[in-house]
């Protein structure tokens, strides 16, 4: 008897999460309502947000800048970090004006309810809201439809993302795709068609 194809790669995803280790799994999954979260162990911070990137400086000087252990802020358990005191005082008045949305995960990979990537320097601020992206592919696939991938991101994190444990949403959905799935090839196709005049 041979196993099916999703029983297979079940296996798989389980025991690639299996041995990602221990460090991850407490570093994105905090106690508090702020999770799960693109977080990092560093130093004697378990869960350092965006791996240590200002989330104001997104807001006040439209781009990414490495924060500081010296300038942070914890909020639910989840370290902010920020490059300068100015910069965390503006956050400890107004944190949520500052949280970068889907927990800081790739808004396209939430767009599929899989909270993976997210890199600090893959940005855009709508509506007075910061949304990470694990790469410019991933933004531009992103960018072929804002509202509607906003509509499916808001989706499936209120559904299924906020609160769970990224590891067995990520392993959930790299199994058992949603509906409207596309490869990393198809989306990178489809932004490519886009620009074509």
């Amino acid at each position: 008897m041979t196993a099916q194809p999703w029983m297979r790669n079940l296996a798989v995803v389980l025991t690639l999460t299996a041995l990602a280790g221990c460090g991850a799994m407490i570093a994105q999954n905090p106690p508090g309502k702020l999770r799960p979260v693109n977080a990092v162990a560093d130093g004697a911070d378990e869960r350092v947000m965006l791996k240590g990137h200002d989330v104001v400086a997104y807001f006040t000087q439209g781009r990414h800048a490495l924060g500081s252990p010296q300038h942070s802020s914890v909020v639910e358990g989840v370290t902010f970090r920020f490059a300068s005191a100015e910069h965390k005082a503006l956050f400890d008045q107004s944190p949520q004006k500052y949280l970068p949305q889907y927990g800081g995960y790739c808004a396209n990979g939430i767009a599929y309810g899989i909270p993976w990537g997210g890199d600090a320097d893959t940005w855009r601020i709508d509506d007075g809201k910061l949304y990470i992206f694990g790469g410019a592919g991933s933004k531009a696939a992103f960018e072929l439809d804002v509202k509607g991938n906003l509509a499916l991101a808001d989706k499936y994190w209120k559904e299924e993302v906020e609160g769970s444990n990224s590891f067995i949403q990520r392993s959930k959905r790299l199994v058992f795709r949603v509906p409207h799935y596309k490869s990393g090839e198809e989306l990178a196709k489809m932004v490519a068609a886009a620009k074509k005049p």
